[in-house]
């Protein structure tokens, strides 16, 4: 049996963190978790983890190391333009939220160069990509 886990993250402000989060994933608030000094959202469905933001003093100095991918298409084989309308439409919201663009990455294969990803920050700096 599988073990259950969350993902924890420190925070300058956890509430802004977990408000952003929670629109860029579909999740939740948890009302029982939400403080000045924390926050949790979570899967309305109660399938995926659950993302806990603690208030920290210091900010994001370098790298993540580990990040979130968000996945807009599912699984191959994909019809290659449908998928970059939803990427780039994923990317459109997130901004009007506070993300940042940083860059489009491609992938070269027969077909020519196809959106891969798209990397973007959240408000306090941290990476992810949205694929």
């Amino acid at each position: 049996m599988s073990q259950h886990w969350s993902i924890g993250a420190d925070a300058n402000d956890p509430q802004r963190l977990a408000a952003f989060w929670a629109e860029a994933l579909d999740y939740v608030i948890d009302p029982d978790d939400c403080s000045a000094e924390s926050a949790t959202v979570l899967d309305p469905e109660d399938i995926r983890p659950a993302i806990g933001f603690l208030r920290v003093p210091e900010s994001k100095s370098a790298k993540n190391r580990f990040h979130i991918d968000i996945r807009m298409a599912g699984e191959p084989p994909w019809d290659w333009a449908a998928r970059a309308l939803l990427i780039r439409g994923r990317v459109d919201a997130l901004v009007a939220l506070g993300g940042t663009e940083v860059r489009e990455e491609h992938y070269t294969d027969e077909r020519g160069s196809v959106l891969g990803h798209v990397v973007m920050l959240d408000p306090e700096g941290n990476e992810f990509c949205v694929a």
